[in-house]
């Protein structure tokens, strides 16, 4: 029930929703399944907030069973009362936890523990008690003198008494909860070079310095990577009075003649002990914080990417790119399969321009070839330019478009490429994929491990762990919210659908293979391993056109064909009726009313009118409601940019500083956060995505260094 509320708090749902919804995950439902056919227990959540809420449950279910074996442990070390209990159950977080545990957890050697195994522990309990009447602290020292215990004089048992104070007070949860809240609201970066004679990408930070409260992301994730390098030194400056002023609050009580002795050990915890241990504390929850933003950041643009409108049922031909071992083109058709493969040389060294032409005008011809893939890698600016160029001379109309060929070349070296492409090499694969990335963007890139997609910033430098589970996770949200073709989806693909994992996938495709298509859905039970609850969860995501019941066709899941049929029944069709005839079934539906449809067919309203939906709309694509990718018949270079130029463009990938923009150069140009709009955001995200067609203007153009500098904020002042 504590957790329960706990998310009521964080999620604003209600109770009974939450109940609901951890029960269902609990019982082994995908989130997919739950955000799509549950929505009735669930309030309608989206599998977006579903998944905070599952991450959530898991934190807060951690934090629980941490709290009981630190209680098990602190308790089995004499220590737990009812007021240390009571503090670590108030905690909320891991790190309030592990700061309660501190002063009881088991330490490597230190001069306390060892000033304590020299029987000094009741001195510095005395000493830091600071009692008003108090002896002088080497008055109390010279009762411990012990040359057997190396403690040969009252100097030396002070010193080690202090030792002791300086660790408890460095223990304190309360003194670094204050000094750690300091830092984070008044403390600052302070970044400095290594070697300032050394230049590096990261001479921006040689000498630089930001409130740590309003240290951007990217900015942290930078100085990190460079850290780590060797190229900077970074340190966390807070003034010392203030600072020292929180330990002092906290240890030191005026009016005892032990006031001092406990004073110099405070400020010896805070210089030896506490800042250093703090300032880690707090660089690694700046690190923290920044990585949690790229990794949301990396996981919309990857989602934007993924459902990217498909180029559906056109014959594509994919070129990829190359300088020395030419071009290599393939030509697929409209779902996907391998016409014809060959390799041209129209880029240097060997600039075989005639030839190329001739080669691919051919294709173009011979397959009537709707568009062309280009790959964005080495020698894309010198093929789009050949392909352009043939835009005049074909007498087939075509347009062409550069896609991102990022985790091609991981794609076409793997087991899978070579399962799927076995009479090809690895540099035809590629041109494969780059074709069908065109075509079908979803069901090419799950092949793909989504951190060699390429549309997030400082991937490398995440926590690997929690990167894949998002991105995991948001290639599984896009699968299921397409659907997938039973009979044509590539295991890779059938992998990412709700309830399927590696091997069930992998008994598909094999069943499919020696029994040929499935005829319906129910099929599924036949397929080893694939029992009543993984069909329950995957079955609604998978579609089988032309089977005998039109329903599996669609998104309406099998628990609920008796309430579509019935749903037909009520609103007076046929359960053969046409698409033309079902264009009036929400009004008809809306007319009965939809409450006393539901009650009747014994179904929930929202489920009721997915239903209608898919009745109306069987197997619709959620992409097809999205703007088409923009494709090109012509090329620009940037020796052709001046600033002032208007230009429309792609954005291909979306940071914290700005977006890049594929307008058609080759070289993405970079629309900086400040250059997007005129009012004020604080992400790029929260205007643009990836795979938007915008409107830009050239600001800048450095030839030298490859970088365009773009604005959407209209044409720059004073230019023609």
């Amino acid at each position: 029930m504590d957790e329960i509320r706990q998310l009521q708090t964080e999620f604003g749902v209600s109770q009974g929703a939450l109940r609901n919804v951890v029960q269902l995950i609990d019982d082994g439902n995908t989130i997919p399944f739950i955000a799509r056919y549950r929505k009735e227990m669930t309030g309608s959540l989206d599998d977006q907030v579903l998944r905070e809420i599952a991450e959530r449950l898991a934190y807060l279910r951690g934090l629980q069973k941490r709290k009981e074996e630190v209680c098990v442990q602190i308790e089995a070390a004499g220590a737990l009362d009812d007021t240390l209990r009571a503090q670590v159950a108030a905690c909320t977080t891991l790190a309030q936890v592990e700061d309660l545990y501190r002063p009881y957890r088991p330490k490597r050697r230190t001069r306390a523990s060892a000033a304590r195994e020299r029987g000094l522990a009741p001195l510095a309990e005395r000493i830091f008690a600071q009692e008003k009447n108090a002896p002088a602290p080497e008055a109390l020292a010279a009762a411990f003198c012990c040359p057997e215990k190396e403690v040969p004089d009252a100097a030396a048992a002070l010193a080690g008494a202090l030792d002791i104070i300086a660790e408890q007070i460095s223990d304190s949860a309360k003194i670094r909860a204050e000094l750690g809240a300091a830092i984070q609201r008044a403390a600052k970066l302070r970044v400095a070079a290594v070697d300032a004679g050394k230049q590096s990408v990261y001479s921006t930070y040689y000498s630089f310095e930001e409130p740590v409260r309003t240290l951007p992301g990217h900015r942290i994730l930078a100085i990190d990577r460079g850290e780590r390098e060797g190229f900077l030194k970074v340190s966390v400056a807070l003034e010392r009075a203030a600072a020292l002023g929180i330990v002092f609050r906290q240890s030191v009580k005026p009016g005892s003649a032990c006031t001092e002795a406990v004073r110099r050990a405070a400020e010896d915890a805070f210089d030896r002990l506490l800042f250093p241990s703090v300032e880690r504390e707090v660089r690694g929850a700046l690190s923290q914080r920044a990585a949690g933003g790229a990794i949301r950041n990396f996981s919309v643009n990857l989602r934007q990417l993924l459902m990217q409108p498909p180029v559906k049922n056109a014959v594509t031909m994919g070129l990829d790119p190359g300088y020395r071992t030419g071009c290599k083109v393939a030509v697929v058709d409209g779902t996907g399969q391998v016409l014809d493969t060959g390799v041209i040389y129209p880029a240097p060294p060997h600039n075989k321009t005639e030839q190329a032409a001739k080669t691919v005008l051919e294709m173009l011809e011979n397959y009537e070839v709707d568009v062309v893939a280009i790959g964005n890698g080495t020698a894309s600016r010198e093929t789009e330019q050949f392909v352009a160029s043939l835009c005049k001379k074909s007498r087939r109309k075509f347009a062409y478009m550069v896609v991102s060929e990022a985790g091609a070349s991981v794609y076409s070296a793997s087991k899978l490429a070579a399962a799927e492409f076995p009479q090809f090499d690895v540099s035809l694969r590629s041109a494969v994929s780059i074709a069908r990335r065109l075509q079908d963007p979803l069901a090419e890139l799950v092949k793909i491990d989504p951190k060699s997609i390429g549309v997030g910033q400082y991937q490398h430098d995440m926590p690997q762990k929690e990167l894949a589970h998002a991105l995991d996770g948001v290639v599984e949200s896009c699968v299921n919210a397409v659907g997938v073709d039973l009979n044509t989806a590539s295991q890779p693909l059938l992998r990412r659908v709700a309830g399927i994992g590696d091997s069930v996938a992998k008994n598909i495709v094999q069943f499919r293979e020696e029994n040929g298509a499935f005829a319906s859905r129910r099929q599924l039970l036949k397929v080893p391993k694939l029992g009543k609850k993984a069909f329950e969860q995957c079955a609604g995501f998978l579609r089988v056109s032309g089977g005998a019941n039109p329903l599996d066709a669609t998104a309406v899941h099998p628990e609920s064909y008796k309430a579509a049929e019935g749903l037909l029944r009520l609103c007076g069709y046929e359960p053969s009726a046409d698409q033309t005839a079902l264009a009036e079934l929400d009004q008809r539906a809306a007319r009965l009313g939809w409450e006393h449809l539901a009650q009747q067919l014994d179904v929930g309203v929202p489920t009721l009118r997915d239903i209608a939906v898919e009745l109306v709309k069987p197997g619709r694509d959620p992409r097809d409601e999205l703007p088409p990718p923009m494709l090109r018949t012509d090329v620009l270079e940037m020796k052709d940019l001046r600033p002032g130029m208007e230009l429309t463009g792609t954005v291909r990938n979306v940071i914290d500083f700005g977006a890049f923009v594929d307008i058609g150069v080759h070289e993405d140009g970079l629309v900086h956060i400040s250059q997007i709009t005129n009012r004020y955001i604080d992400h790029p995200s929260k205007v643009l995505k990836v795979g938007d067609i915008v409107k830009v203007w050239v600001l800048d153009v450095d030839p030298a260094r490859r970088r365009i500098a773009l604005t959407m904020k209209g044409k720059p002042a004073g230019e023609n």
